[in-house]
């Protein structure tokens, strides 16, 4: 399996997954436009993507979607909350295929196996996945406020994943925004924190291979903050573990299982 994330952060989240008989999307924040330019970018213009997995419905992961979706023929998946949260700007023209996901009930995609988990978001039903094709297990896992104790350990069942470290504390408490949108970013219902990304990463960094670390704020974060602080979390397993930060403005380097 190999996992190339495209665009990471505020400003729109999209990544490519490929296994060894097809290719998925996991959230499509970009337009659909920039999202094939990415993926020629990347080299991977002529994969064959069978599905959309949507994470939320936040219009960052959601942009392109629609017309992406009708562009490929292919279905769009998310839980029945998220699909039915789609905003009406997104969904222009023919409805694509779309199929309702349950948390912690399994479904197949080509050769993919994927579990949806529930996350802890201020979206209608939003949740992440455990991705497995080939005999490897992978899991994307962000816009979360906290990670309860069971997701901890199913994600140290991984031989990789995608983790938000989406802000800095002290560049939270100390920078422009409003004290009310830095209630919701730092609370349960928000966006996992370096300092949490690494607490993640302290209990499981023993077990999993690779941490792409996503979704970091352009202006409370700075890669070089978060990668800093997993690696303080990851400690003496961080010579064991391909660690890197995922980018905005271009497609990062590929990651393979």
């Amino acid at each position: 399996m190999e996992i190339t994330v495209l665009a990471s952060g505020s400003k729109g989240n999209c990544t490519l997954v490929r296994g060894e008989g097809g290719a998925l999307l996991v959230d499509c924040g970009l337009s659909a436009r920039e999202v094939l330019s990415r993926l020629s970018a990347a080299r991977c213009g002529d994969v064959a993507i069978q599905g959309i997995l949507v994470t939320h419905e936040h219009v960052d992961h959601i942009r392109g979607v629609w017309a992406l979706a009708r562009k490929l023929k292919v279905p769009v998946f998310g839980t029945a909350g998220t699909l039915q949260d789609l905003p009406r700007e997104v969904r222009k023209g023919d409805t694509p295929p779309l199929r309702p996901v349950h948390p912690s009930t399994r479904f197949g995609l080509g050769e993919f196996l994927i579990d949806p988990f529930p996350t802890s978001h201020d979206a209608r039903e939003p949740c992440g996945y455990f991705i497995e094709d080939g005999g490897s297990r992978f899991a994307f896992c962000t816009d979360t406020g906290f990670l309860p104790q069971p997701l901890v350990r199913d994600l140290s069942r991984c031989d990789g994943i995608l983790l938000e470290s989406n802000h800095c504390p002290e560049m939270l408490a100390t920078g422009p925004y409003p004290e009310s949108l830095k209630r919701r970013i730092r609370s349960r219902r928000g966006h996992l924190s370096n300092t949490a990304a690494a607490t993640c990463l302290r209990e499981i960094g023993g077990h999993i291979g690779a941490v792409i670390l996503a979704h970091l704020s352009e202006v409370n974060n700075t890669p070089e903050k978060a990668l800093a602080s997993a690696k303080e979390g990851l400690g003496f397993y961080i010579g064991d573990v391909e660690v890197f930060v995922a980018h905005q403005h271009k497609v990062s380097s590929s990651l393979s299982l």
